[in-house]
């Protein structure tokens, strides 16, 4: 478990979660000719809001839901009535589910979500603290599964930072061995998989401190491999 640390130096949104990381998540996306909508949960919104702070997003955001209730995830964004009676709201599962199904539900190429528990109370069997976070895009699926310590406000901050970092890196991973950014052809090509037991983050041991993945596990119905914590870090 790790205590969410105070950040003065961060960027603050006016939803008083830190926004430092959304400026590089909207850059990769213009520069790839990407964009990007969010279904999220336990944030409610904060995702988006962070992204829709930084001048000139609306060039690459397409919006977001806030898919509080299961119902909601079911309805409206499209999440499988039997994955969420089967795995439960939080899960990697559904973290999976609400990040793939919402770009066909926002018209967009990458979708992100966060499912889980802010507290103080457990929720669906699941401790406070307990997060997924997901990102569906050319990189195919990515889930991860936070432990974070803190009071809900804190917990949802954590888990806006972490949703930021996941796209960030994921956006990074899109370069070629030469360094030249894909196009969007990825749309007509078929989605590689990252070979098993490979880092797919290149997060700093700092950063994973700060938001230590608990377990590294593959989402087993989607074929794509969950993020992976730095190799010093697990």
């Amino acid at each position: 478990m790790n205590t969410v640390p105070e950040r003065p130096d961060a960027g603050v949104s006016d939803a008083g979660v830190s926004d430092a990381g959304a400026p590089a998540v909207v850059a990769g996306l213009r520069e790839r000719g990407l964009t990007v909508a969010t279904a999220e949960s336990l944030t409610g919104g904060l995702v988006c809001a962070a992204l829709t702070s930084v001048p000139g997003a609306s060039t690459v955001v397409r919006g977001g839901v806030v898919a509080y209730a299961s119902e909601v995830k079911a309805s409206v964004v499209g999440v499988d009535a039997g994955v969420l009676a089967r795995e439960g709201a939080v899960s990697a599962a559904v973290a999976g589910e609400l990040a793939t199904r919402v770009r066909a539900v926002m018209g967009c190429d990458v979708g992100v979500s966060t499912t889980g528990v802010a507290g103080p109370d457990p929720a669906d069997g699941q401790p406070p603290g307990t997060v997924f976070i997901g990102a569906c895009g050319p990189w195919g699926i990515l889930v991860e599964e936070l432990s974070l310590t803190g009071n809900r406000e804190q917990i949802r901050a954590a888990t806006v930072r972490a949703a930021l970092t996941l796209l960030t890196t994921a956006l990074q991973n899109l370069r070629d061995a030469d360094g030249a950014v894909r196009s969007r052809d990825w749309q007509t090509t078929e989605n590689a998989s990252a070979p098993a037991g490979s880092n797919t983050g290149t997060a700093k041991r700092g950063d994973c401190r700060r938001a230590r993945r608990r377990r590294v596990r593959r989402w087993r119905s989607s074929g794509f491999p969950m993020a992976r914590v730095c190799g010093r870090c697990r």
